[in-house]
């Protein structure tokens, strides 16, 4: 069974059951369609932090497939839960990579990866994409400055 095949078996939950799992008031979550939600950094108990670990995958070789950080993330999440831990997974947006068949799909493998695939690749809630356009709007606004000689903003082009 392809990565594809068992990411469409699967009946996607209603995010506020994932949400309520972990002690998340419905009334705090900020939905993206039934699936993807965003959460306030009030959420965020520092005292609580210090007494918690946090388990950081930053670095790892691929298997021939291509499953690599997501993969072993999201498989360690589900394993901790499995065993009665309250653990999540935090994962952050993919590169465009995947879009361009750079890389790999961003989103695990096999059993473990993350659903629905193509909003993890192509945007999740848009803030990206938005990111993106400021960054390309600056660089348009820098670029007509250089070119049009005013020189208003004083920005040397061999220092950009």
């Amino acid at each position: 069974m392809t990565d594809l095949q068992i990411a469409q078996s699967i009946e996607a939950k209603h995010i506020r059951e994932i949400a309520s799992k972990v002690d998340i008031p419905e009334e705090v979550l900020e939905y993206y369609g039934s699936n993807k939600a965003k959460l306030p950094l009030s959420l965020i108990d520092s005292d609580q932090v210090t007494k918690s670990n946090l388990i950081l995958v930053t670095a790892i070789t691929p298997t021939p497939a291509g499953e690599g950080k997501t993969t072993v993330s999201i498989g360690l999440g589900d394993g901790l839960n499995y065993i009665g831990k309250k653990a999540l997974t935090v994962i952050r947006e993919p590169s465009l990579g995947p879009v361009f068949g750079i890389k790999g799909g961003a989103a695990g493998g096999g059993h473990s990866q993350v659903i629905p695939m193509a909003d993890i690749n192509l945007h999740f809630t848009g803030d990206f994409n938005a990111v993106e356009k400021a960054n390309n709007l600056l660089a348009a606004l820098i670029d007509n400055n250089i070119q049009a000689k005013t020189g208003n903003l004083g920005i040397d082009p061999r220092t950009v």
